[in-house]
């Protein structure tokens, strides 16, 4: 591991490198010498900074928990991630190529071991360099604009169906929803929005 690239990256260099690494190691790749343990302890770190960060916004505490789902989904830490480039310096088994659910885990392995090797004030550092806290748009509801579309044109409304491809510890799912004979998909944390994505690839697909 380029121990002096990512730590380029991410704008933090290690006292322990041994930390950097494991946050970096899918089970996959160890059993018992890997990021599960970083990520659940990254994971609350990374909601009370977050909370921290968003607790003086004006907002109702029903709008800041909704506001903190938003900022901690794997939907928002994913791309944190992939601008990061984790993804290519994972070690990993050579047959791991479901990388997509680790991209999120990494980033909350990441703040836990800075803020093992450097305290909160690294670790609140970090996460306010990389994290984009930038009013959150409403989410587009695509499967009522799916529905509206397909029952307009005399079509039955969409069915969608699940598959659960996440952990009892990280939750991911994968829905589906058949568009005129094409099978459309959408990948989340969650089912609902699993189906939103599902519905807003058909959409694309369908309005060309």
């Amino acid at each position: 591991m380029n121990f002096k690239e990512i730590e380029g990256k991410i704008g933090y260099a290690f006292n322990d490198k041994n930390l950097l690494k494991r946050a970096l190691t899918l089970a996959s790749a160890d059993q018992t010498y890997n990021n599960q343990r970083l990520e659940f302890f990254g994971d609350a770190i990374l909601e009370f900074l977050v909370s921290e960060h968003i607790y003086d916004d004006g907002k109702s505490e029903g709008e800041l928990t909704e506001m903190r789902k938003t900022l901690v989904s794997d939907s928002a830490l994913t791309p944190i991630s992939e601008r990061l480039g984790l993804e290519k310096y994972f070690i990993k088994s050579s047959g791991d190529t479901v990388l997509k659910k680790s991209l999120p885990s990494a980033y909350e392995a990441l703040i836990a071991a800075i803020y093992l090797d450097g305290g909160m004030e690294q670790a609140r550092s970090f996460l306010l360099r990389t994290m984009d806290f930038s009013p959150v748009s409403p989410q587009k509801n695509f499967k009522g604009e799916l529905q509206e579309y397909l029952q307009g044109n005399g079509n039955l409304t969409p069915v969608y169906s699940h598959e659960d491809t996440g952990t009892p510890q990280r939750p991911y799912f994968r829905a589906s929803v058949n568009v005129y004979g094409t099978e459309y998909y959408g990948e989340a944390d969650n089912k609902k929005q699993a189906e939103q994505l599902a519905a807003k690839a058909a959409l694309k697909a369908i309005l060309k």
